[in-house]
């Protein structure tokens, strides 16, 4: 499977990480091999080699903070943009990977368009595309016998979309409910230890968990982009931003959190759809919720079903390599099932 990336940050490397470290195992046990014939970043260039880029050399080159310091090789090219690399049809897929654009979604939603009518697969970790222009997308991609897959976009690596769209096929599922930002998570489960917010917002900085410019996690934006994307493919709803109720978790004090604990309860902050639409919340939930008990920078979800009652997923909602294994896991998924749009 030839790929061309948009974005090589850290989802980015952690793909070709992956494809570095396992490349052997993923051919032997499971049949698959691929290669990234192309990379094209805001900050470090671009490159382009139809025979396929040499990973460790991309890698090496990423970390140093230019494509200028790839050695050269017969066929490269140095000079192509998203769109001319996509032109010329020498790719199976598109791995989207850049960062998200929830107000216009752009330039990704152009370079998907694209893609799909090159012919390409898309495989994405940039929310906007799904969150912005899901129905189109979709339908452009039925249309041509391809495929979109997007699992990287909620919870990183944990299964959320294959465990909506494929392992329970056959049900009916009425709302979603999660625990969709691990910044705040991670932020809410050190106040409840005596920390304060800001001390615990600064933890989380330093951590790496939270951003310099932290709000859009704080303010409930990350967990909205996620919504949207579950609302459009679990319920095929039109939903924008300007329907969701979304606040975040900047006005819960320490007191809050003392008097729900005193109560028997725990602040999250819930992510929820169903077929009428959707908020984002701090919530107080009994400790005998599943979601109450999700520590940390985890993420979690709860789909509710007409067969198989309330289902919960629990795992990473972030990380290098998490995030990379979505971008692999769909791309193998793919490849299994390209017979069947």
């Amino acid at each position: 499977m030839k790929l061309i990336l948009i974005g090589f940050g850290v989802v980015g490397q952690g793909f070709a990480e992956i494809l570095r470290d396992k490349g052997s195992e993923l051919q032997r046990k499971h049949n698959f091999t691929a290669e990234i014939v192309g990379v094209v970043t805001a900050s470090k260039g671009s490159l382009y080699r139809s025979s396929g880029l040499d990973i460790t050399s991309l890698l090496e080159a990423a970390e140093g903070g230019s494509f200028d310091d790839y050695p050269s090789q017969p066929g490269l090219r140095r000079d192509l943009a998203a769109s001319e690399m996509i032109a010329a049809r020498e790719a199976d897929a598109l791995v989207e990977v850049s960062p998200t654009n929830l107000e216009t979604a752009q330039p990704a939603l152009e370079y998907c368009h694209l893609a799909l009518d090159a012919g390409m697969h898309l495989a994405l970790a940039n929310k906007g595309p799904v969150a912005l222009d899901y129905a189109t997308l979709r339908e452009k991609a039925r249309d041509k016998s391809l495929q979109m897959r997007y699992e990287a976009t909620v919870m990183a690596g944990t299964p959320t979309m294959h465990l909506a769209e494929d392992a329970l096929a056959g049900c009916v599922i009425r709302s979603a409910r999660g625990i969709l930002n691990g910044t705040t998570n991670y932020i809410l489960t050190q106040m409840e230890t005596g920390m304060s917010y800001d001390d615990a917002l600064a933890q989380a900085q330093e951590l790496g968990y939270a951003e310099t410019d932290p709000s859009g996690d704080v303010e409930g934006w990350d967990a909205a982009g996620k919504l949207l994307i579950l609302g459009n493919a679990l319920f095929g709803r039109g939903f924008a931003l300007a329907d969701l109720e979304v606040s975040g978790i900047t006005t819960i004090s320490a007191g809050d959190i003392a008097d729900a604990k005193a109560a028997g309860q725990r602040y999250k902050l819930i992510a929820s759809a169903t077929p009428a639409g959707g908020s984002v919340t701090a919530t107080r939930l009994p400790l005998d919720d599943p979601l109450a008990n999700v520590a940390g920078s985890t993420n979690a979800i709860t789909l509710e079903t007409d067969l198989m009652g309330d289902i919960t997923l629990i795992g990473a909602g972030a990380g290098k390599l998490e995030t990379g294994y979505a971008i692999l896991s769909d791309l193998m998924a793919i490849e299994r099932t390209a017979h069947r749009p």
